[in-house]
């Protein structure tokens, strides 16, 4: 509760990812920013898939007046000119991070839902608006942000566990399977790195020499503050070594979205972000205030 709230932005750059993993170099490109959905209401968390010549951009949709989040799907032509907008998933529960793999002839989604006690994978049954289960994702923790990859033969399961507030921004997970869909087995090491600089991860792995690089949030300063390159050097169901880049951050260039950046998801020639402003907002303080009375009177 507080009259300050975290509000982000989503924008798209015309630049692969492995292009924007050295600090500064976000300053040297044009974002095209996607349109505020409005009063105390934000999108953040973008993930794209391009179908078509049309580029698919997944999102989180959150508005402070349920706190609920749910995940919308933008739809872009090759000019990055916004064509369409419209629901993709919602559940009873908080939804982010809607992370798309593409596996075989079918389209998953893997979206953060912690607060439904467990992670649940999709698939496509009609792209991009109709999701239906296809596995539960069992691991040694509820997941937080959870980023898959295949790399060397196997799938390789990026999170951080939903047990404390430290934790969720501080102690990385790894979990690998010889299936998307499972069984996940976790790593020997868990949690093989424990950092509120450089462990949630924060957008789409890469390979760059063999290596993967896996984008990370900077959350010392305030949650989301930056984005880090953690390059894994030793990846092995037994063992982990990675190696944290320099802070990646918003620069002045974005106006008023400078006190965040949390996502660099990569989507072919295009690279998705999101960064963050901080918004005075009595209106939310308000909501606050009435929402924690109800509790406390429920308790009562």
């Amino acid at each position: 509760m507080g009259l300050v709230k975290d509000m982000w932005r989503v924008g798209l750059v015309r630049a692969p990812l492995a292009e924007l993993l050295a600090p500064g170099a976000l300053a040297g490109h044009a974002v095209t920013w996607v349109p505020d959905p409005g009063p105390l209401r934000f999108l953040a968390d973008p993930i794209g898939v391009w179908r078509d010549g049309r580029l698919y951009v997944f999102a989180e949709i959150y508005d402070y007046r349920d706190r609920v989040g749910a995940i919308e799907v933008l739809t872009f032509d090759a000019d990055l000119t916004l064509l369409d907008r419209r629901p993709a998933l919602k559940e009873p529960w908080h939804l982010s991070y809607p992370f798309i793999i593409e596996a075989g002839d079918e389209t998953y989604m893997l979206p953060e839902a912690h607060k439904s006690g467990r992670l649940t994978l999709y698939r496509a049954e009609e792209f991009p608006t109709r999701w239906v289960p296809a596995a539960v994702l069992d691991l040694d923790q509820v997941a937080i942000d959870a980023t898959p990859i295949f790399h060397d033969g196997l799938w390789w399961l990026f999170y951080t566990p939903a047990t404390t507030k430290a934790d969720k921004v501080s102690a990385l997970h790894v979990a690998w399977a010889e299936r998307l869909t499972g069984p996940w087995t976790p790593h020997a090491g868990n949690p093989v790195r424990y950092d509120p600089g450089s462990s949630r991860p924060g957008g789409t792995p890469v390979v760059v020499d063999g290596a993967i690089v896996l984008p990370v949030q900077d959350c010392r300063r305030t949650y989301g503050g930056a984005i880090r390159a953690l390059r894994i050097t030793t990846l092995t169901p037994d063992r982990f070594e990675a190696e944290a880049d320099e802070p990646i951050t918003a620069p002045p260039s974005f106006g008023r979205h400078v006190q965040g950046l949390h996502t660099l998801a990569a989507a072919g020639p295009v690279t998705l972000i999101d960064a963050k402003r901080f918004e005075l907002s009595p209106a939310s303080l308000a909501l606050d205030v009435r929402r924690e009375w109800r509790k406390r009177a429920r308790r009562t």
